[in-house]
């Protein structure tokens, strides 16, 4: 078994916010990723999807699609509906042998609004926790029919936010629901990501590693500032350039057995964090990080 690395391309160009990196072409992050040595990249609002067109161009850099984000209604709408509208992503990841499916609930989040603070984030009352729950599962076992892994993205801004979120979250799914262990984003919602890997082995699906610097989120708050305030502000940052310790995320992941992918994310200004510069300081750190935990990572070609 072995983990493999990938990137999102988020650090070269940012879908919520389109003046970071928009102008940038999808062949120069690609060129990029596989310099840097990354053996796979998520799904951006770029790429093209044809997977006739997709796959030869991610050949050509020898790059894996690992797959990549779906924006799921179900506070909103039936799990049938649901499936209905997911199936177009689902035809293309598994055109592109992705395993997993990365989704999160985003009918009311507030992430991708510059004029909501993250204080407003909503929260669900106790009673929608098992609809919410039976609708996601139900969804979780449509993708897992069709032989991927349904993996969801706890993430600011939205109803699976805080510690008691994801508490109430993992009661009401079921063994099919997965999870994407984003540590940026547990970290700065009161989750333990590393605790949480080690608590709970068959829910981690995908990982996402970020950076935190807590200074920043802290000011953020004080000045009731949104979470796209918060990526201009520069709250996360790459592994090995922030607060968290990538040492015991990889030694979390080396417990459990786990050997799937490990994606470098951080949402920052490309003008100001060189995507090319901090992506080789997260992807050699967890590197580094994956060799002292004797945990087995795929290189590139």
């Amino acid at each position: 078994m072995a983990i493999r690395f990938g990137v999102s391309p988020i650090a070269w160009i940012n879908d919520d916010m389109p003046e970071l990196g928009g102008g940038t072409p999808l062949e120069s992050v690609l060129a990029d990723a596989q310099a840097i040595g990354f053996t796979g990249v998520e799904l951006g609002g770029v790429f093209p999807r044809d997977p006739a067109v997709l796959k030869p161009l991610l050949d050509r850099h020898d790059l894996a699609l690992v797959g990549g984000w779906y924006s799921a209604s179900l506070l909103t709408r039936s799990a049938e509906a649901e499936i209905a509208a997911l199936q177009p992503h689902l035809r293309l990841l598994k055109a592109m042998g992705c395993t997993v499916f990365i989704i999160a609930e985003t009918s009311n989040a507030i992430h991708g609004d510059r004029s909501r603070p993250l204080a407003a984030t909503p929260r669900l009352a106790a009673g929608d926790w098992q609809r919410f729950g039976a609708r996601l599962t139900a969804v979780a076992d449509h993708v897992a029919a069709a032989g991927l892994r349904l993996a969801y993205h706890h993430h600011l801004g939205t109803v699976v936010e805080r510690q008691r979120d994801l508490e109430l979250f993992l009661q009401a799914t079921g063994a099919s629901v997965g999870l994407t262990v984003d540590t940026g984003h547990a970290a700065l919602g009161g989750i333990d990501p590393f605790r949480l890997i080690r608590d709970h082995p068959e829910r981690v699906a995908h990982v996402h590693c970020k950076d935190i610097r807590p200074e920043v989120f802290g000011a953020l708050g004080r000045r009731q500032g949104s979470f796209l305030d918060g990526v201009l502000d520069g709250m996360f940052t790459v592994p090995g350039d922030g607060y968290l310790d990538y040492g015991d995320a990889m030694r979390a992941l080396a417990d459990i057995g786990y050997d799937g992918w490990v994606i470098v994310e951080a949402e920052q200004d490309p003008a100001i964090a060189d995507p090319r510069r901090y992506g080789e300081i997260g992807l050699r750190t967890l590197e580094r990080c994956a060799d002292q935990a004797g945990l087995a990572w795929r290189a590139a070609a």
